[in-house]
């Protein structure tokens, strides 16, 4: 299956989903940077090393990288707080973000 090719429309997607998880998270850029090795804090840096995981690995690699970050977020929280402070589905959000990029996608059928 032919990768869908890393448009504007879907960085500014991308960006505002990210923003979006990152609230809900409670986390900043300086973590996602952190959790990516970005050379930057800022959205372009973070998006850069991204674009890079999409190119090499497709969607799922681009997926899978955030679901990387997410779990090192969680082992943080339980190692912090002792239990987990969130749902036992750690990955419940990044599956809402895999299905609305696929929903953006066009269908190359």
């Amino acid at each position: 299956m032919p990768n869908a090719t890393w448009t504007p429309d879907f960085e500014q997607e991308l960006t505002s989903l990210l923003k979006d998880w990152l609230k809900q998270q409670g986390r900043t850029q300086a973590d996602l940077r952190r959790s990516l090795r970005a050379v930057s804090t800022r959205m372009p840096a973070l998006l850069e090393v991204l674009e890079r995981d999409y190119r090499l690995n497709g969607l799922a690699g681009l997926v899978g990288r955030l679901c990387k970050v997410e779990q090192e977020w969680q082992g943080e929280d339980v190692g912090s707080e002792g239990t987990s402070t969130e749902s036992d589905d750690p990955f419940g959000q990044l599956d809402l973000l895999l299905q609305a990029i696929r929903d953006d996608i066009p269908s190359e059928d």
